[in-house]
């Protein structure tokens, strides 16, 4: 997997951690009901890094180059999402 970070101006979160959360096995990817981008798909990732800092992503890909738009930690919401679906899954 290839990362593009022209566009990805976060400062509080390393670009590395962003990544581990893309490659964290238990990580949530969704493309979300929107017609903006209708040209671009826009996607969504919730996923944890190696430091187990929950991270939510949106990011466009082409199949073999991701480029995160938006990177920030999980809200309480998403991350209660993420532990449910997770749970599920192991039923």
């Amino acid at each position: 997997m290839e990362f593009d970070w022209n566009q990805f101006t976060e400062k509080d979160l390393p670009t590395k951690e962003v990544e581990e959360s893309f490659e964290d096995p238990f990580s949530l990817k969704f493309l979300p009901d929107s017609d903006y981008g209708q040209k671009e798909a826009r996607y969504f990732n919730l996923g944890k890094s190696l430091e187990n800092r929950a991270i939510f992503s949106l990011f466009w890909t082409n199949g073999k180059r991701y480029r995160v738009l938006v990177a920030r930690e999980m809200t309480p919401d998403e991350l209660a999402f993420y532990q449910r679906k997770n749970a599920e899954s192991l039923l």
